[in-house]
């Protein structure tokens, strides 16, 4: 928390700080994701599938230390399959959320031609749609969540962006809750809820006007 208190303030310097020669551009961004969905139980075993991600992003860029910092506001939807180890029955689970990362970025270059930059910053989520009701167990995904991103990417000529990312969840961002009235369910589980926590790896498309 204390890192992540000292990366808005900087965030918020820069912001308060700038001169008149700073540069900021609205654009629009989307990407895929390959999500990788881990249970804290062997009761499901699960395998990955593509999301994807869109929204609009706004950029602010201060060109003569390449420090800036940019924020999204993007419908995010996530997907896993998962397989009830216990019956062999398979769903699709899916989040679907509103997802709003503010990246701290750095970039280096050859000026409007092109730049190289690295950023990290906290995403916000919030649940727009998901849970699923199952014979065997009930699927809620958090209302909200934190995650953390890191990444890489290019700009070329000052519109076109190209950037790879990992989106690391803090915390659980999913929950299973099996019915107590179920047969399939092993005997040797004790525990009927279960969670999860969903990575991603990105790669996103931007173009800035």
């Amino acid at each position: 928390m204390r890192k992540l208190q000292v990366f808005l303030l900087v965030a918020v310097a820069i912001l308060f700080t700038a001169p008149a020669s700073a540069q900021v551009k609205l654009g629009i961004k989307g990407g895929i994701d390959a999500t990788s969905l881990k249970l804290n139980e062997s009761v499901f075993d699960e395998s990955n599938r593509v999301g994807f991600y869109v929204g609009p992003t706004l950029k602010f860029t201060l060109p003569l230390v390449g420090l800036g910092v940019d924020a999204s506001a993007l419908y995010d939807q996530r997907s896993a399959n998962v397989e009830n180890s216990s019956d062999g029955s398979k769903t699709s689970l899916d989040q679907k959320q509103i997802a709003i990362p503010i990246n701290l970025r750095y970039s280096v270059g050859l000026g409007s031609l092109a730049n190289f930059f690295v950023f990290a910053g906290p995403q916000f989520g919030f649940n727009v749609g998901g849970d699923k009701k199952i014979s065997d167990y009930d699927w809620k995904w958090k209302d909200s969540n934190f995650s953390v991103n890191l990444g890489v990417g290019i700009t070329l000529v000052n519109h076109l962006q190209l950037n790879a990312n990992y989106n690391i969840a803090c915390g659980k961002t999913g929950d299973a809750t099996w019915n107590s009235a179920s047969e399939t369910v092993s005997k040797s589980v004790t525990n009927k809820n279960f969670h999860a926590r969903y990575n991603a790896w990105q790669i996103g498309l931007a173009y800035y006007f």
